[in-house]
């Protein structure tokens, strides 16, 4: 608990206007998963008028959120995934959650049930080949953890493009969309894709938005 207390200024009120391309405009009942203290749900609430629920591990910052959103719980959000409504959002998101869970696998097939019947997952997942890390594992030999980014000291979980793909198809999901986002503007990865053919462009990649459905 002690890192997530210690991050730097910003961590939990980042707004992650990238992800609200994904918003369905007719979505009317949204949680966020992982909502800081509520600036990213509550452009989301602004944007649908719509019913915005979220869940925070840091107490500080969900009492934050409970000003600008319909309703919060505090904790582990496996704490509260039993209690959530049954057939309820339209929208679950996932900003850079999924990768802090033990169990990111259990908690997405858990929340089958709490999906509408145009329900989707929409998340953000940090990709562990993005070029500044991967570079570090070839040819520096090193895995270093760092206090923010996609070597996060408070991540459990570590996904590429592929199998953050496998994980959701795995689980019976089907996807919709699911792309590399946040993507860097050095020439360093253009460079390294030469001799390879661009084959290996997915390095240039920090993030990746993924849109799941049930249908």
């Amino acid at each position: 608990m002690k890192y997530y207390q210690n991050k730097p200024d910003g961590y939990y009120d980042n707004v992650r206007k990238e992800m609200l391309k994904y918003l369905p405009p007719d979505a009317e009942k949204i949680i966020d998963i992982g909502c800081g203290n509520g600036a990213f749900a509550s452009l989301v609430k602004q944007k649908n008028d719509a019913e915005v629920w979220g869940i925070e591990l840091m107490e500080q910052e969900a009492i934050l959120a409970e000003t600008v959103l319909d309703k919060v719980f505090i904790g582990n959000c496996e704490v509260h995934l039993e209690g959530l409504p049954e057939n309820y959002f339209d929208v679950i998101y996932f900003n850079d959650v999924l990768e802090h869970l033990v169990d990111p696998y259990s908690v997405l097939e858990l929340l089958k049930s709490k999906l509408s019947a145009k329900g989707i997952i929409i998340s953000s997942i940090p990709n562990v080949r993005f070029f500044r890390t991967f570079f570090r594992v070839l040819f520096s030999k090193d895995w270093r953890y760092e206090e923010y980014g996609v070597m996060d000291k408070t991540h459990l979980r570590f996904f590429t493009g592929k199998s953050i793909k496998k994980m959701y198809t795995d689980l019976g999901y089907t996807i919709l969309v699911h792309e590399g986002i946040n993507v860097t503007r050095s020439i360093k990865p253009i460079l390294y894709n030469i001799p390879l053919l661009f084959t290996h462009m997915d390095i240039r990649n920090v993030q990746y938005a993924t849109v799941v459905t049930l249908k």
